[in-house]
């Protein structure tokens, strides 16, 4: 049996399924009905993330000191 004649049942189904991911295609999309997220951002919640951020990096490092300087006394480092 030839592969053409094994695949020519499937390929009505297969022109079927492009004709409707084609016109799919060409309607609106139900997901850009809003404004995008990104166009007005909350620059309350942006400040929040930037200050925490920046305050949990400096208290790392001022920890991250702290223990330095803590493990330099007991061994006697310094």
């Amino acid at each position: 049996m030839a592969p053409s004649a094994f695949l020519r049942p499937f390929s009505r189904l297969l022109a079927a399924i492009y004709r409707h991911s084609a016109l799919s295609a060409s309607a609106r999309s139900k997901f850009y009905a809003r404004e995008p997220p990104n166009a007005k951002p909350n620059w309350l919640k942006v400040g929040l993330s930037v200050g925490t951020s920046v305050f949990l990096w400096v208290y790392l490092i001022r920890k991250h000191n702290e223990y330095i300087v803590e493990y330099k006394r007991r061994n006697g480092l310094e």
